[in-house]
């Protein structure tokens, strides 16, 4: 079976979700599942919990528990972003996994902490059978024109324009 590149992009709430979704349809089906993420050191996201639960899920953080500054980012997120990109094309190279996300790229991208040349080589020369999901806002128009699918999360509402902070098993 061959594998397609996948792109969730957008202003709106859910491209992680998703992508953690279509995770647990892979991994229901004794597929290896690796979800990469850039830029999120935090610990206390609901999935690293539930992934520990599902046999062939795993997920590996790269980054600082801190928000980068797109402007200026610290040395260190350029950094954390590098080590995300080189596992994850390591774990390509060796084939651990069936489902590939690589979560928040475009975002990494877009702030300029990964070479958009070594992700496009890196997508051109994936394992057939691999199945690639990136997601985060901002997707660059290569990596659009690269995918075999691409979905656009829009904001119609949002209540963290009420002010509704993120909330524990909902939105971490």
């Amino acid at each position: 079976m061959k594998g397609m590149i996948h792109v969730y992009t957008g202003d709106g709430k859910g491209k992680t979700t998703a992508a953690l979704g279509l995770g647990m349809r892979a991994a229901g089906h004794g597929k290896k599942v690796l979800m990469v993420q850039f830029m999120k050191g935090r610990t206390n996201y609901g999935e690293l919990e539930s992934a520990k639960r599902v046999p062939g899920f795993c997920i590996v953080q790269f980054g600082r528990p801190d928000f980068v500054d797109r402007k200026n980012p610290d040395p260190r997120d350029i950094e954390g972003a590098g080590e995300a990109l080189s596992y994850a094309l390591e774990a390509a190279k060796l084939r651990s996994c069936d489902l590939l996300i690589l979560d928040e790229l475009n975002v990494a991208l877009d702030f300029g902490l990964v070479s958009l040349g070594e992700v496009k080589d890196f997508l051109a020369e994936k394992p057939e059978e691999m199945e690639i999901v990136i997601t985060g806002r901002n997707a660059h128009p290569d990596i659009i024109e690269l995918a075999d699918l691409v979905t656009e999360m829009r904001e119609v509402r949002h209540y963290y324009r009420k002010g509704v902070q993120a909330r524990q098993g909902i939105e971490h």
